[in-house]
């Protein structure tokens, strides 16, 4: 993907986020001149993917299966009542479009399996895990330790969300934090507020890594919890047994790594 210097139309649209104490000219070139993945564009995906796309970074791939439905709109700001019961990825993808014609917006209508999570891995300079459940997380990671990315974790329950920034091999990984993935509840419950604050968050930890802005939370998990208005953060442990991104024999522990 080749890019120019940013153009006068560029400078102005990102004019009030370009100068001390934001980005450098230089940092938003480096953002034009990135690609970021994120998996899932749902309820924490979908503002992640949107800040990203404001921001300017030059090309967003979004990754998402299934149908828009009534239960989703608590939560998912990329779809309409109008578009009830069509397919998510590409009305997601259109409202991007709309919000930045700077930005390259490409679609993956299905939730990645190895092999995919692997392919657009390869392609980006960060992955966005925003995906509700353990396997695909998990998947990214791994994804994301292959190809040596950094990769942000997002996740959400009730008003209560994590966020982590990792690069695996340097930091802990997902795995290195879960080495056995603990009980996935399909339909659990969410409050949109606490979806959109964790997404916007992953964003803008993806766009200091990516911009070379600020000092991206490397190694942390960041907890918030919306129901007592309580936040804290911890630094994760690295697992050396790590069977994702350790260099030994495969760990026995079955807690997290904090």
């Amino acid at each position: 993907m080749e890019h120019s210097p940013l153009s006068r139309n560029e400078r102005e649209r990102y004019a009030r986020q370009i100068g001390p104490g934001v980005l450098s000219d230089e940092g938003q070139q480096r953002l034009k001149e990135s690609t970021a993945l994120v998996a899932r564009v749902g309820g924490m995906g979908g503002p992640a993917a949107l800040m990203l796309t404001m921001a300017g970074v030059g090309r967003v791939i979004i990754a998402h299966g299934g149908i828009l439905t009534s239960a989703d709109l608590n939560r998912q700001v990329l779809g309409s009542e109008s578009q009830l019961g069509q397919p998510r990825a590409a009305q997601f993808a259109e409202h991007l479009r709309s919000m930045n014609r700077f930005v390259d917006v490409e679609v993956v209508a299905r939730e990645p399996d190895d092999e995919l999570a692997n392919a657009l891995a390869e392609r980006s300079d960060i992955a966005l895990s925003c995906a509700p459940s353990f396997d695909e997380r998990l998947r990214l990671n791994a994804a994301a330790t292959a190809s040596g990315i950094p990769i942000v974790d997002a996740a959400q329950w009730g008003m209560t969300g994590t966020l982590m920034v990792l690069q695996p091999g340097t930091t802990a990984c997902l795995q290195c934090v879960y080495p056995v993935p603990p009980p996935f509840e399909e339909d659990f419950p969410v409050v949109g507020a606490i979806s959109s604050a964790m997404g916007s968050l992953a964003a803008l930890e993806a766009i200091k890594v990516l911009s070379g802005c600020g000092k991206p939370m490397w190694g942390t998990m960041l907890t918030y919890d919306g129901f007592q208005g309580r936040m804290r953060s911890v630094t994760l442990r690295r697992d050396a047994h790590c069977r994702c991104c350790g260099q030994s024999t495969p760990s026995t522990s079955g807690g997290p790594a904090l």
